[in-house]
């Protein structure tokens, strides 16, 4: 059994699924698998797929069409075999060659979910700084599900739980991964630091392309978890500490 499922989901990604692919084949660490699940590509992706698969058996792929990102994510999950999962989206990229071995590395007998740091970068590849620099609130130390009611706080390719915890995606909610992580971060016993950048983010993905449904997701979910008056209160929260962190920071664009 490897330790780490690595999951890519890909939709016509010709340009960006090599940079993908070999940030992970590019690791020292090697007890892995990685899944790319393709939703018929109309590209050239599926050819680079093969190309790839054919050269590390490490691999494995399905390309079939599906009913968007969270039904997609929902198939890499049902296939996936390691002992932690870690969804590494077309365009985003390991931040290093030894990333799986520091995360190996710190692991502990009792941990569920190992978490860290995101390096956020432009369609240059160029880093713009880590999620913490560019977000209202840094990367906790202690992380447990109730600090949620702030927003995400861990960016999902940085978030990497036990396959035995994690349920489906909902579907039709662009906040599907934060519903998710909250779920699974309510089982675990025990969430892991690692001290490390974990993954580069390609900046504006669908939630940030689609942001008033984004933030009328993200009310829904926290609704579930935390009631509505909690819910009313972290909004309220949450827009005063936006503005502030405008003030602070008035050239960032939005990520």
């Amino acid at each position: 059994m490897p330790l780490f499922s690595i999951i890519t989901i890909v939709y016509n990604g010709e340009a960006l699924l090599p940079g993908t692919v070999e940030s992970v084949l590019n690791q020292g660490f090697e007890s892995y698998e990685h899944l790319i699940i393709d939703g018929a590509s109309k590209d050239d992706t599926l050819n680079l797929i093969r190309e790839y698969a054919q050269k590390n058996p490490r691999i494995k792929w399905i390309s079939e069409p599906d009913k968007g990102l969270y039904d997609a994510m929902n198939k890499g999950q049902a296939m996936a075999q390691g002992t932690y999962l870690l969804f590494l989206n077309c365009g985003d990229h390991l931040h290093s060659p030894d990333t799986l071995q520091k995360l190996a590395d710190s692991i502990e007998p009792e941990t569920d979910v190992l978490y860290g740091e995101t390096l956020l970068v432009d369609d240059n590849r160029t880093p713009a700084g880590t999620m913490s620099e560019w977000s209202t609130r840094k990367l906790p130390e202690q992380l447990d599900w109730k600090k949620y009611l702030g927003g995400m706080l861990v960016v999902h390719q940085s978030f990497l739980p036990r396959r035995t915890l994690v349920e489906p995606y909902v579907e039709q909610n662009l906040c599907a991964d934060f519903d998710w992580c909250i779920r699974i971060l309510k089982k675990s016993r025990k969430n892991t630091l690692a001290p490390i950048i974990i993954s580069d983010y390609l900046m504006g993905g669908m939630s940030k392309q689609r942001h008033r449904q984004s933030l009328i997701d993200r009310f829904k979910v926290m609704t579930w978890h935390f009631g509505w008056l909690q819910t009313i209160w972290a909004h309220l929260v949450i827009v005063l500490r936006s503005v502030k962190h405008k003030l602070i920071r008035p050239k960032n664009k939005r990520y």
